[in-house]
């Protein structure tokens, strides 16, 4: 199995910290820009799309900061997860998500792609468009 290659991406969003982690951290928040329907079993998280689903299991998450995730389909790559981050700028105030993620090294800008769908997904749940 190749290793993966892991990638950062920052995402300006209008809103409060609080609502973003309403957004991120909850199966109601996640399912209405992530995917379609999610459910959660205490740390493990079911993400439903059309006609598939996939599950993860919530690593660590920090109140109003942050959630990380890995796929169990990915049991046998340990190091791999997907971060979402919310961070503010202290001086400015502005509000960014980040994504840490990882990705096989020939799919990363595929991956890039669908987090920027996603995130603009969840901009227009935010109105923050």
């Amino acid at each position: 199995m190749d290793d993966k290659v892991k990638f950062d991406i920052e995402f300006p969003i209008h809103a409060s910290p609080q609502l973003l982690y309403q957004y991120i951290s909850t199966p109601s928040g996640l399912s209405e820009w992530f995917s379609d329907n999610v459910n959660s079993r205490g740390e493990l998280f079911t993400f439903i799309w059309d006609d598939s689903e996939e599950q993860a299991k919530l690593l660590s998450k920090k109140s109003g900061e942050r959630v990380k995730f890995r796929w169990l389909n990915d049991e046998d790559d340990q190091t791999s997860y997907f971060e979402i981050r919310i961070q503010v700028d202290e001086i400015t105030k502005d509000v960014s998500l980040m994504i840490t993620d990882f990705a096989d090294e020939d799919e990363v800008e595929e991956a890039k792609m669908l987090w920027e769908n996603q995130i603009s997904d969840l901009k227009q749940v935010l109105g923050s468009v």
